[in-house]
Parts: structure tokens; C-alpha cells; sequence
């Protein structure tokens, strides 16, 4: 659902040196269409010349809400100079979101409670045995 069917207008443009990178409001004009996704505003604005962007994945977008009514939307959106600076400063959930970083899998609360009663029942260098996993008799 790509194509020119929306109009973007970028205001509150600012740049922020110390974090290495440039912050603005993106108001979306959207007649017709729900919502416009994240993705398709990566890419306009990583087309948009004046900007100067050499990579999309340095572009992140966040905070969208859609006027009453439908039609034009407001969010935030974020430009790092590069993307190891996009890997420093901004927030792992949204690393996660746009595919910079892979989802860390973490085990359930129950299988860390029992993990950690097992090591309170030994001593020393037999609770990294213990650590491995429960054995079978």
C-alpha cells in the first residue's frame, strides 16, 4: 500500500549535536487511506533530498496519533548520523521494532524461580551443574 497518497510536512526541525542526531513533528495528510505505515514514511523521508540520509534504518518514527475524524496524523521522528549511533542512544523496544536488533527470547518467570531454589539447595561448583537443567533419574 506504498504510493503518493499521502503528503508529509515536517515542522520543529532542530539538531541535536550531542546525541548525533537531527529531531522533528511530522504532520501526515492522509485523505482517504486509515493510517499510512511506519515503513512507507521511512522510505519518503529517507528519499527526501534536502535531508541528506544514507541510511533508512537511521531514520526511527514514533508517537503517531490519528486526528478525530481520520485523515492527517501527527508523530515524532528521529535522524542518527550513523547507525552505530542509532544503536548507543535510542531505546531497545524500538531497535526491536524496526529489525536493528534482533528480540531477546527470555525464559518464564516460573522457570527462573525454580533455577533459583535448585542453586539454594547446593554449594560451591556443583550449582553450575545445577544450572544446566534439570536431570533425569
Amino acid at each position: 500500500m506504498s504510493g503518493e497518497s499521502f503528503n508529509l510536512r515536517i515542522r520543529r526541525f532542530m539538531d541535536n549535536p550531542l546525541l548525533q542526531r537531527k529531531q522533528f513533528c511530522v504532520d501526515v495528510i492522509h485523505p482517504n487511506r486509515p493510517n499510512v505505515s511506519k515503513n512507507d514514511l521511512r522510505e519518503r523521508i529517507a528519499k527526501d533530498s534536502k535531508l541528506n540520509i544514507k541510511d533508512p534504518q537511521c531514520v526511527i518514527l514514533f508517537g503517531f496519533k490519528t486526528a478525530f475524524g481520520g485523515g492527517r496524523s501527527t508523530g515524532f521522528g528521529l535522524i542518527y548520523n550513523n547507525i552505530a549511533a542509532v544503536k548507543k542512544y535510542e531505546q531497545k523496544y524500538r531497535l526491536v521494532r524496526f529489525g536493528i536488533e534482533p528480540k531477546v527470547e527470555r525464559g518464564g518467570r516460573r522457570a527462573k524461580k525454580e533455577l533459583k531454589n535448585r542453586k539454594k539447595k547446593v554449594r560451591g561448583k556443583e550449582k553450575s551443574k545445577v544450572t544446566g537443567g534439570k536431570k533425569k533419574k
